[in-house]
């Protein structure tokens, strides 16, 4: 029997790496699931001071998609520039990572799910723009921030650590975009109905090709772009 090639140095470190982003994900994940009830209770309660419940939200999916990498990368002293958060084939990944979106959207609208346009859409969103300013500001530059930015970086390096950890020579075989695009659908809601399997099948497709086109260009903006116009706009 051929014995396994020991680990590299990089090697050892990603899986350092992905072990505390598991945890720090997992951890928060099932906190909320375990208090889920009282939270989207509080955090749906039009009485309770909006940039309260906004923080709360915020901190829930900070923990989940963001928490991990930020400490990897704190602890590793690595830029975000490091996975993709540069300029060069900024324009590519982005068209690139929206045209993986076409079946998804065309999903959407063909399932009869789509009900508008609006970027940046959250439980909340809607008392965060009816707030006073400066709060309606902060507050939306919060909600770009968590769940736009950090949740399409947060697949940007998770699936950069994936593939340093699991490398494959095949370019279309990529361990980190299978992983993120199986993961992404095993986080939200399971649905086996005819339409549900075609939403999973076009999540899927979108996430692993998104996080394809990203290896492609070297660029992570059209991760960001999806998450902030596609994803959580419609």
């Amino acid at each position: 029997m051929q014995r396994a090639k020991p680990l590299t140095l990089e090697q050892k470190r990603a899986d350092s790496d992905i072990w505390i982003i598991l945890i720090a994900t997992l951890g928060t994940f099932l906190f909320y699931t375990v208090f889920r009830a009282p939270l989207m209770a509080y955090i749906a309660n039009p009485q309770e001071p909006v940039l309260w419940r906004l923080l709360c939200n915020a901190a829930f999916q900070f923990g989940i998609a963001g928490l991990g990498i930020t400490v990897v990368c704190l602890l590793r002293r690595e830029r975000f520039s490091r996975f993709g958060l540069v300029k060069k084939n900024s324009v590519k990944s982005i068209l690139g990572a929206a045209g993986c979106f076409i079946p998804y959207l065309i999903f959407i609208f063909v399932s009869g799910r789509y009900t508008g346009y609006q970027p940046f859409q959250i439980l909340i969103t809607q008392d965060v723009l009816r707030s006073r300013f400066p709060l309606n500001v902060v507050g939306m530059l919060l909600i770009v921030l968590v769940w736009g930015f950090f949740e399409g970086v947060n697949y940007a390096v998770i699936s950069d650590k994936l593939n340093t950890r699991y490398p494959c020579k095949n370019k279309w075989l990529d361990v980190g975009a299978i992983t993120c695009a199986a993961v992404c659908i095993l986080f939200h809601p399971l649905d086996f109905s005819f339409y549900g399997i075609i939403e999973m099948l076009t999540t899927l497709a979108a996430i692993y090709g998104m996080l394809i086109v990203k290896k492609q260009t070297g660029n992570a903006w059209g991760c960001v772009f999806a998450f902030c116009f596609i994803w959580n706009a419609i």
